[in-house]
């Protein structure tokens, strides 16, 4: 749970003051193809990073549930009826897109992670781990090459 973070409309500012917080359109593209999402949300909550893989530690909301009590946004490129979520028929040129010529939207999963803090600190992202197993049921120990005939006596 993120520290900090008031679940009604109102907050208080660090003067003691009280201000509305209203919801704001902001937008967002896939990391795989380049496709503008809109969601409006509420002004307080504090972009990390958009990537095509979750941040190990966080908790991701789908767009159409309660993302604020979240600690991040799991989009689908060009899909969701979520009401706040509307995807554009604009394409980004950013230079960080994986794939520009992709189809777009493309239907990859990316991930959008809000600021997390810890004891008051900032937390560091770590992409997941992915365990990749190299080589599957092969020989146990390795095996040089075939050298062919050995000469006069095998040895």
């Amino acid at each position: 749970m993120r520290t900090g973070v008031f679940r009604s409309a109102e907050a208080v500012k660090p003067d003691g003051f009280y201000f509305l917080d209203m919801g704001y359109p902001v937008s967002y593209y896939c990391p795989h193809c380049g496709a503008v999402v809109e969601l409006e949300r509420d002004g307080y909550l504090a972009d990390k990073s958009v990537t095509p893989y979750p941040l190990e530690g966080w908790v991701y909301a789908d767009p159409d549930e309660d993302f604020e009590d979240a600690e991040g946004i799991h989009f689908v490129c060009g899909e969701s009826d979520a009401p706040d979520l509307t995807w554009t028929d604009v394409v980004s040129e950013a230079d960080d897109v994986e794939n520009p010529g992709l189809a777009s939207p493309c239907g990859r999963d990316f991930y959008l992670s809000f600021v997390k803090y810890e004891h008051g600190r900032e937390v560091e992202s770590v992409p997941e781990s992915d365990y990749v197993v190299i080589g599957g049921q092969g020989p146990s120990s390795p095996r040089g090459p075939d050298t062919g005939p050995r000469g006069p006596g095998r040895f």
